[in-house]
Protein backbone atom coordinates (compact mmCIF):
# COMPACT_ATOMS: atom_id res chain seq x y z
CA UNK A 1 0.00 0.00 0.00
CA UNK A 2 1.41 3.67 -0.84
CA UNK A 3 0.71 5.96 1.55
CA UNK A 4 0.00 9.87 -0.43
CA UNK A 5 2.59 12.82 0.03
CA UNK A 6 1.67 14.63 3.31
CA UNK A 7 1.64 18.18 0.83
CA UNK A 8 -0.46 17.33 -1.99
CA UNK A 9 -3.08 19.44 -3.52
CA UNK A 10 -4.86 18.38 -7.03
CA UNK A 11 -5.65 20.77 -9.56
CA UNK A 12 -8.13 20.85 -11.91
CA UNK A 13 -9.33 23.05 -14.87
CA UNK A 14 -12.34 23.55 -16.81
CA UNK A 15 -12.58 26.55 -19.47
CA UNK A 16 -14.84 28.33 -21.65
CA UNK A 17 -15.12 30.73 -24.29
CA UNK A 18 -17.12 33.66 -23.19
CA UNK A 19 -18.41 35.41 -27.07
CA UNK A 20 -20.52 38.08 -25.54
CA UNK A 21 -17.80 39.55 -23.77
CA UNK A 22 -15.28 39.33 -26.64
CA UNK A 23 -14.56 41.33 -29.61
CA UNK A 24 -12.41 39.50 -32.16
CA UNK A 25 -12.37 41.97 -34.84
CA UNK A 26 -10.58 43.94 -31.63
CA UNK A 27 -8.27 41.04 -31.07
CA UNK A 28 -9.99 41.00 -27.61
CA UNK A 29 -10.70 37.00 -26.29
CA UNK A 30 -12.59 36.18 -23.56
CA UNK A 31 -11.89 33.00 -21.55
CA UNK A 32 -13.16 32.01 -18.20
CA UNK A 33 -12.18 29.09 -16.15
CA UNK A 34 -13.13 27.00 -13.04
CA UNK A 35 -10.74 25.52 -10.57
CA UNK A 36 -10.86 23.06 -8.55
CA UNK A 37 -8.64 22.50 -5.50
CA UNK A 38 -8.19 19.22 -3.82
CA UNK A 39 -6.57 18.83 -0.57
CA UNK A 40 -5.41 15.15 -1.32
CA UNK A 41 -2.33 15.43 1.62
CA UNK A 42 -2.59 14.99 4.96
CA UNK A 43 -2.52 18.07 6.69
CA UNK A 44 -4.68 20.99 6.73
CA UNK A 45 -3.28 23.79 4.74
CA UNK A 46 -4.08 27.63 3.82
CA UNK A 47 -3.73 29.22 -0.31
CA UNK A 48 -1.52 32.06 0.43
CA UNK A 49 -0.41 33.35 -3.13
CA UNK A 50 -1.10 32.66 -7.20
CA UNK A 51 1.44 32.51 -9.61
CA UNK A 52 0.19 32.83 -13.65
CA UNK A 53 1.70 32.62 -16.82
CA UNK A 54 -0.08 33.39 -19.64
CA UNK A 55 0.38 33.11 -23.10
CA UNK A 56 -1.20 33.97 -26.89
CA UNK A 57 -1.02 32.62 -30.16
CA UNK A 58 1.52 35.51 -30.88
CA UNK A 59 3.72 34.48 -28.23
CA UNK A 60 2.85 37.51 -25.61
CA UNK A 61 3.45 36.33 -22.19
CA UNK A 62 1.39 38.03 -18.99
CA UNK A 63 2.67 36.69 -15.37
CA UNK A 64 0.02 37.44 -12.92
CA UNK A 65 1.24 37.19 -8.92
CA UNK A 66 -1.51 38.22 -6.47
CA UNK A 67 -2.60 37.14 -2.79
CA UNK A 68 -5.30 34.40 -2.91
CA UNK A 69 -7.41 33.53 -5.55
CA UNK A 70 -10.85 35.38 -6.06
CA UNK A 71 -10.32 37.40 -2.69
CA UNK A 72 -9.78 34.85 -0.90
CA UNK A 73 -7.40 32.36 1.07
CA UNK A 74 -9.33 29.25 1.23
CA UNK A 75 -7.82 26.47 3.85
CA UNK A 76 -8.28 22.71 3.39
CA UNK A 77 -8.51 20.37 5.59
CA UNK A 78 -7.35 16.78 4.06
CA UNK A 79 -10.24 15.88 1.74
CA UNK A 80 -11.22 19.28 1.26
CA UNK A 81 -12.30 20.81 -1.84
CA UNK A 82 -12.56 24.27 -3.25
CA UNK A 83 -13.77 25.80 -6.25
CA UNK A 84 -13.65 29.02 -7.93
CA UNK A 85 -14.13 30.38 -11.47
CA UNK A 86 -11.83 33.65 -12.61
CA UNK A 87 -11.19 34.82 -16.36
CA UNK A 88 -8.56 35.72 -18.87
CA UNK A 89 -8.45 37.84 -21.91
CA UNK A 90 -6.31 37.35 -24.65
CA UNK A 91 -5.06 39.30 -27.91
CA UNK A 92 -5.68 35.54 -29.83
CA UNK A 93 -8.43 32.99 -30.39
CA UNK A 94 -5.88 30.53 -28.65
CA UNK A 95 -3.34 30.65 -25.23
CA UNK A 96 -2.11 28.93 -22.89
CA UNK A 97 -2.34 29.23 -18.51
CA UNK A 98 0.05 27.61 -16.56
CA UNK A 99 1.14 28.55 -12.90
CA UNK A 100 0.97 27.60 -9.10
CA UNK A 101 -0.43 28.36 -5.91
CA UNK A 102 1.75 28.48 -3.29
CA UNK A 103 0.46 27.21 0.18
CA UNK A 104 1.06 27.20 3.97
CA UNK A 105 0.27 23.94 5.42
CA UNK A 106 -0.83 24.29 9.24
CA UNK A 107 2.02 22.52 10.46
CA UNK A 108 4.54 25.69 8.97
CA UNK A 109 5.74 23.83 6.42
CA UNK A 110 5.56 26.30 2.88
CA UNK A 111 5.08 24.00 -0.03
CA UNK A 112 3.60 24.84 -3.82
CA UNK A 113 0.74 23.05 -5.84
CA UNK A 114 1.86 23.38 -9.36
CA UNK A 115 -0.92 23.84 -12.41
CA UNK A 116 0.00 21.99 -15.33
CA UNK A 117 -0.65 24.15 -18.72
CA UNK A 118 -4.18 23.87 -19.91
CA UNK A 119 -5.56 25.43 -23.30
CA UNK A 120 -7.61 28.60 -23.88
CA UNK A 121 -9.33 28.53 -26.85
CA UNK A 122 -12.36 29.57 -29.16
CA UNK A 123 -14.93 26.07 -30.11
CA UNK A 124 -13.76 24.73 -33.07
CA UNK A 125 -10.02 25.99 -33.42
CA UNK A 126 -8.16 23.26 -32.32
CA UNK A 127 -8.40 19.50 -33.82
Amino acid sequence: MTSKAPYTIDVQVETRFVPDQSRPHDNRYVFAYTITLHNAGQVPARLLTRHWIITDANGKVDEVRGEGVVGEQPWMRPGDRYQYSSGAVLETAVGTMRGSYQMLADDGTHFEAPVPPFTLSIPRTLH
